[in-house]
């Protein structure tokens, strides 16, 4: 399998010694995915081709997996991770202008990575910031009582 380059061997070599740490355990599924995301930053096609291959998974089994639970990406992540609720509260208070206005700023919709590759955006529906209405987590960092306005001055601190 080639990925190019001896950067990618080394993700490569990592990935290895992980599949060979979790193989004779029971469900070794999860924690490998968890890994691979870890080492390359999402899942590509091949990593899972190749996990496959050697945990003698079927493919459609560990694609079910992986698609399952959203902590896994088949797309490259941005440095930093948006999550835009878009619950109640923030949707009563003007989560939805939120989102247009990091869209514009990004230039990207919701589930995609910006062009610069710094920033994921996400859609949610609670983060759990009710009284901050509408809010925002960038990483583990929330922000609320936002405007439009507000996003840009936050979005300049990344």
């Amino acid at each position: 399998m080639d990925f190019g380059g001896s950067m990618a061997e080394g993700k490569m070599n990592e990935l290895r010694e992980a599949i060979e740490e979790f193989k004779g355990q029971p469900g070794p599924l999860i924690p490998v995915l968890q890994r691979a995301q870890e080492i390359f930053g999402y899942l590509p096609l091949e990593v899972m081709k190749y996990i496959s291959k050697e945990l003698r998974v079927p493919p459609s089994r560990l694609f079910g997996v992986a698609t399952f639970y959203a902590q896994f990406s088949f797309k490259p992540r941005g440095r930093h991770t948006i999550l835009s609720c878009q619950g109640t509260a923030c949707h009563v208070r003007g989560g939805a202008k939120i989102l247009e206005e990091m869209q514009r700023e990004l230039k990207v919709e919701p589930g995609d990575t910006s062009p610069d590759g710094k920033f994921t955006l996400e859609k949610v529906y609670c983060i759990g910031c009710c009284s901050l209405a509408p809010a925002i987590i960038i990483d583990d960092t929330a922000y609320g009582k936002l405007t439009p306005e507000k996003v840009r001055e936050v979005l300049k601190r990344y």
